[in-house]
């Protein structure tokens, strides 16, 4: 996942943030705020890690100097300071141009970008008490900031005259799509509303800039306290000893010594619910992950119901029907409608598979139960992980125990995701053990191009903390910038069990590919070679920046790849040719599952936000909501596939930028499917593919449109037939 909230836009701003209140015009409050905008950037401390570039290589952060009570300063002074910039040039006496205006909107708030820039990435990866304070502090006066810009008249009345003039202005096409941008943030930010309607709409931003803060913390805090404890090693049976060493590691953490700790995943699927022999471990596991988040002192049900009210009444304030519209008019699909049809295309033929695959798993719980004179049971979802795994065993003959040998952390990373690069880009890495770190288990690596010339810094950040949000995602710490001549520094941030010292860490393929997708992401934005800073590498629409990302997990598999990294541990010895042959074959077993469990929570995504202002449930009814969206878009087969997130820690939606977007995953796979079937035919991993690639989309941000970039890339636009051989949707209608 790429985390767009945090993608700055204008510098230090983040535009997915809710916004809030200024904008004050008189000649007596300009005066105020420059003098307080001097005062407050004076006030910051000279030694302030955020008061200056970092002098470290590729400007990476100083995190050795940064402390928790430094970020709140640096943001009111970054904010005072960007204020100031562009409220000189909304005064600017000369008539506007591309330079005094675009160019210098562009050039403001460099010291906020670098304080959100860290901030925002650590408050997900590394947070404490203070940060959290921080966050909800600082969250709606980033909204009052982000309208103090965007609903300013005078400086919206500059880039309109330029937007009206830009046929004549000469500009280069990025220089053009960089004003149009500009325009298009405007309008949508409020700008042409009426002055009683920007105060209301200053309102509804700051309200859902603190509750989605809010839902972001109390979703991490809750996942914590969901965590399983076990009393018995002998419930844990099925587990390996590896793995029973890290649960009673994890629960000696938090002074439970004696006992087991099951720390819960983002997912509603558990991972080791494919593992554990014991039902009814599995069944309480299951229930403390559907109903984290929901009542208690950790309780989202109650700030779901405002966002999605808030969100509604502020879509109808900018004249639209509903949240979806307005977020999908600025995406690659452009409708609901378009989205509706793609996931109901999609969810009959997933839905016939997810009832074969079920009909496969209840046949073994039936031969089990009469082997072992025992009462059969229906299939229940806490079942599904551990059956399947039997099927698939049967099926395929392996399991995962026998490939997780085969998929050591440092040998996946170093010969599996970084070769697939070198070999298709070019490209080159070095360790640096020189460059201070946020947290030690965090690994830097200095990325060459393919000339030898230094291209990025790259932050590998893999195990599970509970100050760290559960998932993985890419974010950046410097973007890309020909403006700022600025080179990219980028993090891969997964949430991998650490085990005990000295023992190895052993990854399951899903945890492989996971690996390679984020890495598509990060590539997408280590290669960004644009101009400006709002266009720098993963900057697109959700849509289109899980391309990238889900494209790179083909080589998760290619053949050639796997054969390079896939080596036992301890022997070195490559995975044996069968039992490579087993995991190819095995790639569409459960796909039916798999995309079922994604539809139902894209659905829930649009039910959610495709809601119109006044009929938004309450509180109170928000889980019987969630309830009927659900079976409905079961086609009535109940729950044995439930969605991959519940609405209580769907953080996608509702706290990291991907509301009324998650169908992107989906859309964007599309693509990926597309070029993998082109990479295919035309030679696979090779320099002349990967440079094709890298030149028509990885390098270009969002400096031209993103269905343009795939045409250019691949001669048309993309066709779902890949898509649907890939996962195993051919031909299949009940």
């Amino acid at each position: 996942m790429q985390v767009s909230t945090r993608r700055i836009t204008l510098c230090g701003l983040m535009l997915t943030a809710a916004a809030g209140m200024i904008g004050c015009t008189t000649a007596d409050n300009e005066s105020t705020k420059a003098s307080q905008a001097s005062a407050a950037t004076a006030a910051l401390a000279a030694n302030s890690p955020f008061a200056q570039v970092s002098s470290l290589p590729y400007n990476m952060p100083p995190f050795d100097r940064i402390k928790d009570s430094d970020y709140k300063p640096a943001f009111e002074a970054g904010m005072a300071q960007q204020r100031q910039e562009a409220r000189a040039i909304a005064a600017n006496p000369a008539a506007p141009n591309f330079d005094n205006t675009i160019v210098a909107m562009e050039r403001s708030g460099q010291m906020l970008s670098r304080v959100s820039e860290v901030f925002f990435n650590l408050v997900s990866a590394n947070t404490s008490p203070e940060l959290d304070q921080t966050q909800q502090d600082m969250a709606p006066k980033l909204a009052d900031h982000k309208d103090a810009i965007f609903l300013d008249p005078q400086l919206f009345a500059r880039v309109e005259q330029l937007y009206q003039q830009r046929s004549s202005l000469g500009l280069d096409p990025e220089s053009l799509r960089l004003l149009e941008r500009y325009r298009t943030e405007f309008v949508r930010a409020g700008a042409r509303l009426s002055a009683a309607d920007k105060d209301q709409l200053r309102k509804l931003n700051q309200q859902i800039s603190s509750l989605t803060t809010q839902f972001q913390q109390t979703l991490l805090k809750a996942n914590n306290d969901g965590a399983v404890i076990v009393d018995r090693q002998a419930d844990l049976d099925g587990l390996t000893p590896e793995q029973i060493s890290a649960a009673a590691q994890a629960a000696s953490s938090r002074k439970l010594d004696g006992k087991w700790l099951i720390a819960l995943q983002n997912t509603t699927d558990q991972p080791l619910l494919a593992q554990l022999k014991n039902r009814q471990l599995r069944e309480r596991l299951y229930t403390a992950s559907i109903t984290r988040a929901n009542g208690g002192s950790d309780d989202n049900v109650a700030g779901v119901a405002q966002i999605v009210k808030l969100r509604a009444q502020r879509a109808a304030l900018l004249g639209y029907p509903s949240h979806a519209a307005y977020e999908l008019e600025d995406e690659t699909a452009g409708t609901p409608d378009a989205v509706n049809r793609m996931l109901a295309q999609l969810a009959p033929p997933a839905a016939a598979n997810a009832r074969k695959e079920a009909a496969a798993i209840q046949q073994v719980i039936d031969r089990q139960a009469k082997a072992s004179h025992a009462k059969p049971f229906k299939l229940q979802p806490w079942d599904w992980a551990f059956y399947s795994e039997q099927v698939r065993k049967s099926r395929y003959n392996f399991d995962e125990s026998q490939i997780k040998p085969y998929f050591e952390l440092n040998n996946v990373l170093q010969n599996g995701v970084f070769y697939a690069a070198q070999q298709l880009y070019g490209i080159n890495f070095k360790e640096r053990t020189d460059l201070p770190v946020y947290q030690k288990d965090v690994r830097v690596f200095e990325v060459f191009d393919q000339d030898g010339s230094p291209l990025a810094l790259f932050l590998f950040d893999p195990f599970a903390r509970d100050n760290k949000q559960g998932g993985a995602w890419m974010n950046s710490y410097v973007p890309q910038s020909r403006l700022f001549g600025t080179k990219p520094v980028v993090s891969n941030n997964i949430n991998i069990v650490k085990p005990p010292a000295g023992k190895p860490v052993l990854l399951t393929f899903d945890e492989v590919n996971t690996m390679f997708h984020e890495f598509g992401h990060a590539l997408h934005g280590m290669f960004s070679s644009v101009q400006y800073p709002m266009f720098s590498g993963a900057s697109v629409p959700p849509d289109f920046v899980e391309y990238p990302s889900q494209f790179n997990e083909m080589w998760s598999h290619n053949p050639q790849v796997l054969a390079h990294y896939a080596k036992h541990y301890k022997t070195g010895k490559p995975m044996p040719r069968a039992l490579v042959n087993k995991v190819l074959a095995a790639r569409k077993f459960n796909a039916g599952f798999e995309t079922s469990e994604y539809l139902a929570a894209a659905m829930l995504d649009q039910a959610w936000h495709q809601l119109p202002a006044g009929q938004t449930p309450a509180a109170k009814d928000v889980m019987a909501f969630e309830a009927k969206t659900l079976q409905a878009a079961s086609s009535g087969d109940g729950y044995v596939v439930p969605p991959r997130y519940h609405t209580q820690y769907f953080q996608h939606i509702f706290a990291s930028g991907y509301a009324a977007g998650y169908y992107a995953y989906i859309w964007s796979d599309v693509l990926a499917k597309d070029t993998e079937h082109w990479m295919d035919t035309h030679g696979g991993l090779k320099r002349a593919n990967g440079d094709l690639l890298r030149a028509k989309v990885l390098s270009r941000g969002f400096s031209a449109d993103p269905s343009a970039q795939f045409k250019d890339f691949y001669g048309r636009g993309p066709e779902v037939e890949p898509l649907l051989e890939a996962r195993g949707l051919t031909g299949v209608t009940k």
